[in-house]
């Protein structure tokens, strides 16, 4: 029923084991908030679920579960929240490939949500899954919760990222225009969920600032590593179109610094988020995170 990803690539059995009983657990609990397909007005429904379940890595509900065990959290009341932030994730994803965005035909190795269900639908599912987080988040958690993931996608975060990098497409860019958008882009959401899960397990303030620490520098490199594979990288294990960045002469560190100096600006942002772990805790799953961003290859 739910599209999978091949997590066999490139990491070792602990992080495999990982992947697939997050993602298990995770589906699951979509599966149960999503309207069913048949509800009507059906094709809305169709169209949210088909860009959720098209396969996806997780990462983003796995940060905000992780965080939640971490600082000592039990129980489930953490699954449903994790899930908000997995369907806004999905709604950016919907909303980038867009025509009047990134224009991308594939996402997931599936067509994105536009090219099948057009335009218009494909609008009203990103939006439609937007809505849908935040009436979770209203009945699970609370305001101040509410507030940080607002924050981390409004114009001080994704959207304004995303404002960013549509206006220097073609202009000359350098490091820190790129980091700003990549922080506000891609990494703001990282962090917006790690500090859920931890907001959840009711984390001590040093806990929520190791944890914030830790997932700004993934967040960042991970993106890194996105640009780096859109230039190097396998279409077919990504999933969706390669080359495109370079098309649309995004602002990207490939294009401002190289892909030397974007490799090791992405090796120095691990390190920064291994060590913002304290000793003391089981970091296993976040170091192998952590190293699978610079070996991963979708």
């Amino acid at each position: 029923m739910f599209g999978r990803v091949d997590f066999s690539k490139n990491m070792d059995e602990y992080l495999i084991k990982a992947f697939d009983k997050y993602t298990s657990i995770i589906d699951e609990w979509l599966d149960k908030i999503l309207p069913e397909e048949n509800e009507f007005p059906q094709t809305i429904h169709r169209a949210m679920r088909y860009s959720v379940f098209a396969g996806g890595k997780r990462l983003r509900p796995i940060f905000a579960i992780e965080a939640f065990n971490w600082v000592g959290g039990s129980g489930e009341k953490i699954f449903i929240p994790a899930c908000a932030v997995e369907l806004i994730h999905t709604y950016s994803l919907i909303h980038d490939d867009l025509p009047a965005m990134d224009d991308d035909d594939y996402r997931r190795k599936k067509l994105t949500c536009h090219k099948v269900f057009g335009e218009a639908i494909a609008i009203l599912a990103g939006d439609s899954l937007s809505a849908l987080a935040f009436e979770i988040l209203a009945k699970t958690t609370d305001s101040k919760i509410i507030g940080e993931v607002a924050r981390a996608i409004g114009t001080q975060g994704l959207v304004g990222g995303q404002v960013a990098d549509i206006e220097m497409e073609g202009k000359p860019v350098d490091e820190n225009d790129v980091k700003f958008i990549h922080e506000k882009k891609t990494a703001a959401l990282f962090v917006a969920s790690i500090k859920l899960g931890a907001m959840i397990g009711n984390g001590s303030s040093s806990e929520i600032s190791s944890l914030t620490e830790y997932a700004r520098n993934f967040g960042l490199a991970f993106q890194i590593t996105d640009d780096i594979l859109d230039i190097k990288g396998d279409q077919k294990k990504l999933g969706k179109d390669i080359g495109s960045d370079f098309e649309l002469d995004k602002a990207t560190y490939p294009r401002a610094i190289g892909l030397e100096r974007s490799n090791e600006i992405a090796k120095r942002l691990i390190e920064n988020a291994k060590k913002a772990l304290p000793i003391n805790k089981d970091n296993k799953l976040f170091l192998s995170l952590a190293d699978f961003v610079l070996e991963r290859t979708f």
